[in-house]
């Protein structure tokens, strides 16, 4: 017999939308000032500042789209919701900062090498650069802030490998890249004009492009784990078997498959062995005190099967594996 709880809901509001939103102001501010300082100054590396905070708008505006699809209610063709649309938006958004905001970057440094010419008007460039460094940096300490309160106690690399909310990391990542790509096109544009070498300018367009790539590449890597389907975290599994085993009839509960739908929602299917001397109507009764529990405690776990297990089978797998002998003296094969 199994038994299915399905609560689907939309994500509830989370503190990434505001990095994103942050993240896009600041960006089209910053877009604008690059752009015309690219034209007047003609500098390859200020081009590519300006390509990448292009770029990083039409992200920016691509998250908030996805998010509001995985909020869509489910329907009969997609029973449990739509979240993992926003997965696929920030599949997509790495693609477009690793084909435009890479490979534009890359290509300009390369034409600017093989044809260099001299910048005009550097300290307009450099003027743009420090207030774009200052939008740039308000926009990184939003999403550092929320990417830290999200985190927990894990370290850095841990929680952007856990992590289940794209956003929360992509926003920070592009914004990492954003600032270091603003000291790099300072310094080419410092020493190009300062050994006369315009071909730097060049270069550091191209090591612009190589920043971006990496993010993108990194960015991609996790997006694509999410978006084919990633278990849910450990410490919500382990919590909701704790509240299954709580719960009087039950000898033994354990997780048989969980998976991650959205940043805030998780589907968790249970296998539980139940007391011998419990009839069908009480076990029914054990599984609805099991949902209502779980639901109260994780709101985020949308839907909860349970699939009741033969008496002993957890304790024959577990002989089974360690090799003990069963209880009639005979060993498990």
């Amino acid at each position: 017999m199994n038994a299915a709880l399905s609560d689907p809901r939309p994500p509830l509001p989370r503190s990434a939308h505001s990095s994103v939103h942050a993240a896009l102001a600041g960006n089209v501010a910053v877009a604008v000032t690059k752009l015309v300082a690219a034209v007047v100054t003609g500098s390859a590396a200020m081009f590519s500042e300006a390509v990448h905070s292009v770029v990083d708008c039409g992200n920016e505006g691509l998250l908030l789209y996805g998010y509001r699809r995985a909020a869509r209610r489910p329907d009969v063709v997609h029973p449990l919701g739509f979240g993992r649309e926003l997965y696929f938006w920030s599949f997509i958004v790495a693609l477009l900062l690793f084909a435009l905001g890479a490979g534009v970057s890359v290509y300009q440094g390369i034409r600017h090498v093989l044809e260099p010419e001299p910048a005009g008007r550097v300290s307009v460039a450099y003027v743009v650069l420090a207030l774009s460094f200052l939008f740039e940096g308000g926009s990184w300490l939003v999403a550092w802030r929320n990417f830290k309160a999200v985190r927990a106690p894990l370290g850095f690399w841990a929680a952007f490998r856990q992590s289940k909310d794209p956003p929360s990391f992509m926003v920070l990542f592009e914004d990492s890249a954003a600032l270091v790509g603003i000291l790099i096109a300072a310094a080419g544009l410092f020493c190009a004009d300062l050994f006369d070498m315009p071909r730097l300018d060049g270069v550091a367009s191209i090591l612009i492009g190589l920043v971006l790539a990496t993010v993108a590449l990194l960015l991609a890597i996790e997006s694509k784990s999410l978006l084919i389907g990633e278990r849910a975290t450990p410490a919500l599994v382990a919590s909701i078997c704790r509240i299954a085993a709580e719960e009087p009839g039950v000898v033994h509960a354990s997780s048989a498959l969980t998976a991650q739908l959205a940043p805030d929602q998780a589907m968790v299917a249970l296998s539980i062995e139940f007391d011998r001397g419990l009839d069908t109507a009480a076990i029914e009764a054990c599984v609805a005190a099991i949902e209502a529990r779980v639901r109260q405690a994780h709101p985020d776990v949308v839907a909860l099967f349970v699939k009741p297990q033969a008496l002993g089978r957890f304790e024959a797998a577990r002989r089974l594996r360690f090799g003990e002998p069963a209880s009639d003296g005979s060993h498990q094969r």
